[in-house]
This record gives C-alpha cells, structure tokens and sequence, in this order.
C-alpha cells in the first residue's frame, strides 16, 4: 500500500513543528499593544490570523502551493500542453480560501516564486502563463495583486521547477462578518464541491503516476487524462463567503478543505460530532489513485479532500437559503450532515462508509 506518509509527507512531523511554533509565537503577543490592536482568543490554529481592531479585524495567511507545480512541469514536457496558469491559479486559491474561511475577504495577495535557476523562468510561454493565471486568481478572489519576491536559490531548489507561494491581506468589516466557530448542536453541514484534488496530496499523487504504466497519460474512467485531471485549476470560494455577507447569513464555522481529508471538519477547537450522512460522489481522479495506491476508504477520506474543497456549518433554518446563495454565485452545494454535541466526544462520522475519525487523528493545535 502506497500511503501519504509512505510518499514522503508525515503529518505527525509538521503538526508537531506547527504546534511549537504556534507556543513560541504566543511569546509575541505583548508586541501588539503598541500597535492598538489586540489578538483575538482562539484564532491560533485557525486557517488565517486575525488582528482585531476598534471597528474591523485585520487577516493575515502565508501560504504555499505544494508539488502540484511538478506535474504541471511533467505533463509540459511530455504533452506540450502548459497548465502553467492553472496551477498559478492555485497559489492564489490556497492562500485566499484560507482567508475566507475565517470571513475575511482578501484585500492584496503577493505572490512568492523561488527557483534553482533562472533559465526556468526564462521560458516565455511558461512565465506568461504563471503571470496570468495569479492574476486570474486575484479577479476571482476579488483581491489586488500586490507584488511579491522572486528569488533563485542555486543549491537549494532542484534546477527545471519553481516553489510557489504567497501570502495576503484580508479584513471583516464589520466585525459581525467573522466566522468565529459558534457551532450549535443540529447546525447544518454543507459542502461545496472541489474541481478535484485541487492543492493537496499531490506528493502521493505522483507517486502513483510513477506506478502507472502510462503515467500521466493514464487514461480516467471519463476519458481525461490523469495528468490532466490532477491539473485541474482550484476552486476559490471567496464569492460564496462574500454573497453570504452580503445577504446577511450568518456561518456559524467554515473549514477549507486542504491537509488531513475529511478530518479537517473537526478544525474547531469545541468538542462536537461531525455526523455526515450524504456523501458526495468524487470526481474519477480519486478512484484511480486510491486502486493504484491500494488505499482504502479511510486512507481516502483521511487524505484527499475526495470533491469537497469548502464546508461550512450554518443554522437548520439557514439551510435552504445557503443552498440557494451556494448556486447563485455558481457552486454546486449538497447537504451533507448534522452537527452534534454528544458530551466531550470530538469526531468525524461518515455514515455511509462506516468511517469515523476520532479527536486523536487531527492535532493543529
């Protein structure tokens, strides 16, 4: 069996690194009153860092794209093709998809590109689409490019590719828009549909590519290529987050579907039961790689976010007008589950599949 830890990604390392560096970080804290604003309780673990400010709160999220950039180098060596502004999409939907699910809309987002060799760059179509696809980006995010850093880094990233990332800006004005995480037992759980693996678990993806006799160009049950599908643009949800706002729905909570699979619904520090009991279907992408990887339904739904990108957690007598917000700004939504307070008991229960994932399988804080 092929699993993520197994391709090189041990999730058990980084949270432990996260958790010690957020410990290290609270030190900090006392530098903020010279400045007037305050760190608001709870957001340490959160997708995005909030500073609070007499009538707004001030975001902040530095992110990063990950390995999907390989397989865009890989399939533009074997095909032609240039996924180049999909994946620059990417960086921006990683980064402003964070933000949002704290309520924050992106005001500016900068990009990071750092690269082994200048030559990489050099490649006037790849470069142009990079450029394009950010911007792409930031119109979907609603969010002004800023500026950014390029860097070349001899020794320290592997000649032929890039490292992407970035970081951005956001605020929530008024301070009544941030989605602070005050579940309540019965809330709703609604899902809002992913493009596909969107910008997580591409090390194990690759690592099924080498397994495949064909490779990237292995051939989907929908007739795609592999390769192809991986490369798929994320989709950005800030529009959804901000029709909500502007018709006055209150999220209770919202967790971007990035790290940790479905495990990701129980981000909330509070102890509640995550009951899922319709469960979309998942794009081919996912059935290929969980029968090349041999990798059963809890390592799936314990990975990839398996045609989920966004949840968000709303009211029973909000649902139908969540829904109706979902397909207006052009999501697909499906409700999904319950929220339920069941003692001190923390967990992700996906009905259907007989799958549950206890507080012991997600430490981010």
């Amino acid at each position: 069996m092929l699993n993520y830890r197994s391709a090189g990604v041990d999730y058990d390392v980084l949270d432990a690194f996260k958790r010690a560096c957020q410990r290290a970080a609270a030190g900090t804290v006392v530098n903020l009153a010279r400045h007037g604003v305050i760190e608001p309780a709870g957001i340490r673990g959160e997708s995005a860092y909030l500073l609070e400010t007499p009538d707004a709160y001030l975001a902040h999220v530095e992110e990063a794209l990950g390995t999907k950039i390989l397989v865009a180098d890989a399939m533009y060596e074997l095909t032609g093709e240039s996924f180049y502004r999909s994946v620059a999409m990417d960086d921006v939907a990683t980064i402003a998809n964070d933000l949002c699910a704290v309520g924050a809309l992106p005001v500016s987002i900068a990009m990071y590109a750092g690269v082994g060799d200048s030559q990489y760059l050099a490649d006037e179509r790849r470069a142009q689409d990079l450029a394009q696809g950010f911007a792409e980006g930031c119109r979907q995010a609603g969010a002004v490019w800023s500026g950014g850093e390029t860097q070349t880094l001899k020794g320290m990233i592997t000649p032929g590719t890039v490292v992407l990332g970035g970081s951005a800006i956001g605020r929530i004005a008024p301070k009544t828009y941030r989605i602070a995480g005050d579940v309540c037992d019965g809330d709703a759980i609604v899902f809002l549909a992913s493009s596909g693996v969107q910008t997580n678990g591409l090390t194990l993806c690759r690592a099924v590519a080498d397994r495949l006799p064909e490779g990237y160009r292995t051939r989907l049950a929908d007739g795609r290529s592999y390769g192809a599908a991986l490369l798929d643009a994320s989709v950005i949800y800030v529009p959804f987050i901000a029709a909500c706002q502007q018709a006055g729905l209150r999220l209770r909570y919202a967790a971007h579907m990035t790290g940790h699979g479905w495990r990701k619904l129980m981000r909330l520090d509070a102890p509640f039961v995550y009951r899922i009991e319709t469960v979309p279907l998942p794009q081919p992408v996912f059935d290929l790689i969980a029968q090349t990887a041999q990798l059963d339904a809890r390592e799936m739904y314990g990975t990839f976010n398996m045609g989920v990108g966004f949840a968000v957690y709303v009211a029973p007598d909000e649902v139908e007008r969540c829904m109706a917000l979902a397909r207006q700004a052009g999501f697909t939504a499906t409700v999904a589950g319950a929220v339920r307070r069941e003692g001190d008991r923390k967990a992700v229960e996906i009905v259907p599949l007989g799958l549950t994932y206890g507080a012991e399988t997600l430490h981010i804080r």
